[in-house]
């Protein structure tokens, strides 16, 4: 695959950037972030898991699910750790499809709270419109503002829902801030951050959210195993196309149609009126007349 498009939007306010996930493309990585390690290789749970079957026998039990850690006993085993990594790459963090994919995941983040609760009808309805799959990325808050869009993008088999997080915080154990907002500070409260909204999104999905992103996107590397021992795998992406929902729509037409195949492109639906719908929207066509095929995350993951 082609280099990834992921450089930080260094001149943008830090409120612009707090609409979620505030970075632009371009070739690189800043020099403050670690090289990336590798992806998680642990496969989360099926993302539509069937209820529990019956059993067959009497020697054939049901299966039960897999024991989620409590709050204690991750702090028990994290908290003296210290993290070697930091940023938009670490250990853990999936930024781009299995080698040899030649398809792109379209994932978008909706962030919630203030400034952050809008829905983005157009771009839904532009995928639809197109029949393009996408993996969404719904903050807690975000939820709680839209419990009909919720309820209808969880309704849509086009649609995968992903966890954003409870307050959309940045992944951290020791407290590190990106683009202004403060990360969680200790083991703890990364467990807070994920399983909150892990567990919101499981009843009301009835199952367990496969994918996870925080808000910001920013990880270290400790923060990334609580997030595998709650059963997700962490969404990185491969190429920003809406700068963190602050591009116009020529930038992000340009930006997603450039995808490379096994891309992971980002995005936000919690901007309407911004330039993501119509350039996504501008975008597709092209890309689906010479043969581009789209995933959701677990289709391919």
């Amino acid at each position: 695959m082609a280099v990834s498009r992921r450089a930080l939007l260094m001149v943008v306010a830090g409120g612009a950037l707090a609409g979620c996930g505030g970075r632009t493309s371009g070739t690189g990585s800043p020099s403050a972030i670690p090289p990336a390690g590798p992806a998680a290789s642990t496969p989360g749970p099926d993302p539509t898991p069937a209820p529990t079957p019956a059993p067959t026998s009497a020697s054939e039990p049901a299966k039960q699910p897999p024991h989620e850690p409590t709050r204690a006993e991750t702090v028990e085993r994290y908290g003296a750790l210290a993290p070697s990594e930091w940023g938009l790459e670490v250990s853990g963090v999936i930024t781009e499809l299995p080698e040899g994919e030649s398809a792109t995941a379209l994932t978008f983040d909706a962030c919630g709270g203030p400034r952050g609760n809008g829905y983005d009808a157009d771009l839904i309805d532009a995928l639809r419109a197109h029949g393009v799959p996408a993996t969404l990325f719904l903050n807690a808050r975000w939820i709680d503002a839209n419990p009909d869009e919720f309820e209808q993008l969880a309704a849509d088999p086009l649609f995968e829902i992903g966890n954003h997080g409870t307050v959309h915080r940045p992944l951290s154990v020791t407290g590190r801030s990106a683009y202004g907002i403060a990360g969680t500070g200790d083991v703890g409260e990364v467990y807070d951050e994920v399983a909150g909204n892990a567990r919101k999104l499981t009843e009301l999905l009835g199952h367990l959210p496969r994918f996870f992103r925080s808000g910001t996107a920013h990880y270290d590397d400790v923060a990334t195993r609580v997030v595998a021992d709650l059963g997700q795998r962490v969404a990185g992406f491969t190429v920003n196309g809406d700068g963190g929902a602050t591009l116009p729509a020529a930038e992000v037409r340009q930006e997603v149609a450039s995808a490379p195949p096994g891309a992971i492109v980002i995005g936000h639906l919690n901007h309407p009126g911004g330039g993501t719908a119509p350039g996504v929207a501008a975008a597709l066509p092209g890309l689906l007349a010479a043969g581009r095929r789209f995933v959701r995350l677990s289709d391919v993951l």
